[in-house]
């Protein structure tokens, strides 16, 4: 065994986890005795455990072989809030803009970008808006602009390791409202460039149709109650949405699905 799936693969054997034949795995069990007197076997998976979470894989061996590797290394997991009103307010400005860093080898959060945006166009949050987002005028007076907000996702996705161009990363959306409409129709009305690596993106909801066989048409709710998952937070919050993103997927990938870009190139 040189390395942490034997060490996983051992460990089933040992526990009766894996699927095989009961001779089978007798068999198995005691040939890795032979091999591993008692307490070596535990010694090396333990400092081969360590030496993982010492560069940042803190997930068990078990978990990370659990399911079947993606094709990113990283998702980014985004779902803004914007002002809003009935009849709809124009234009639409973002205020609050969260990110979650989701490993996708272990599919567990392993950081977050979180910023409430001072609006600028219509400075007053309507009633309306607070209602549906739980957002209140302090939380948005004296925010950095969308310009700095921008500079400050860069600033994080930098020391984060995402523009390194060895690592894949792609952003994850509950739709494609994000990153097609509200953002670049934003940047668009203030003279701002968009960043190329907010022009390509996984739509949740194509994903779970997918993985599924259904259109989750109330979003993450469908989603959450088609995968027997309690919703966590309150809809509309923008931090609380991308955790209840990030928890289907997790529960997706798990269960052996594969994530895909489903946007199309820019």
């Amino acid at each position: 065994v040189s390395d942490a799936s034997g060490c996983s693969m051992i460990a089933l054997l040992h526990t009766g986890a894996a699927k095989f034949p009961p001779n089978l795995l007798s068999r198995s069990r005691q040939a890795v005795s032979l091999l591993f007197p008692a307490g070596v076997l535990e010694r090396f998976c333990s400092i081969v455990s360590r030496k993982l979470a010492s560069h940042g894989f803190g997930a068990s061996m078990a978990a990370m072989s659990s399911f079947p590797p993606q094709r990113y290394h990283y998702f980014l997991v985004l779902d803004f809030e914007a002002t809003c009103d009935k009849p709809q307010i124009h234009p639409q400005e973002i205020i609050e803009f969260p990110i979650l860093k989701l490993n996708g080898r272990t599919m567990e959060i392993e950081s977050t970008f979180h910023m409430y945006v001072q609006p600028v166009v219509h400075p007053q949050l309507t009633p309306f808006c607070t209602e549906l987002t739980g957002i209140i005028q302090g939380m948005v007076d004296g925010q950095p602009s969308l310009q700095q907000v921008l500079e400050r996702v860069d600033e994080w996705m930098a020391k984060e390791g995402l523009l390194d161009p060895s690592v894949k990363s792609i952003f994850v959306t509950c739709g494609d409202w994000d990153l097609k409409v509200m953002l670049p129709g934003q940047c668009q009305y203030l003279g701002l460039p968009v960043a190329d690596y907010f022009k390509q993106w996984i739509n949740l909801k194509k994903a779970y149709s997918f993985a599924m066989g259904s259109w989750p048409k109330n979003g993450l709710l469908d989603m959450n109650k088609g995968l027997n998952l309690q919703h966590i937070g309150r809809p509309h919050s923008g931090i609380d949405d991308c955790k209840n993103i990030a928890n289907i997927m997790k529960t997706l990938a798990h269960r052996g699905f594969i994530f895909k870009q489903t946007s199309k190139p820019f």
